[in-house]
């Protein structure tokens, strides 16, 4: 289910580092609280990660209640954004690059230049 992503409206990450101990309540609070963010939104993904960048926890709203999600890998990590602990939400295509242990969010983006460098 998590690798493929179809049928998500929108999906957010929890940046940072997420204690993955809480249940769904807790993830839930962490979301309208803190990122101010509705946790009842329909086929909305919330996808949160620990410490350790193999695991992550999910929570979705489906209607008539919530689906608690967890993946842990057996090889490999995922490339979690750890500059801060925001909700980030992220497009199809970079939900496919996550789950492939892509990068997100680059760590050193490749910034336009106004004007181009004179050359001789």
């Amino acid at each position: 289910m998590l690798n493929d992503g179809y049928g998500f409206k929108k999906v957010y990450l929890a940046t940072g580092y997420t204690d993955l101990r809480r249940g769904m309540e807790g993830l839930a609070a962490i979301i309208r609280f803190q990122f101010n963010l509705d946790p009842y939104d329909r086929n909305t993904l919330f996808l949160f990660c620990g410490k350790r960048s193999n695991r992550i926890k999910g929570l979705l709203w489906e209607g008539d209640g919530f689906l608690l999600l967890y993946k842990r890998l057996d090889n490999g990590a995922f490339n979690w954004p750890r500059n801060d602990s925001t909700a980030l939400e992220i497009n199809y295509e970079q939900y496919k690059m996550l789950m492939k242990g892509l990068e997100v969010v680059a760590k050193r983006p490749i910034e336009e230049m106004e004007h181009p460098p004179k050359t001789m």
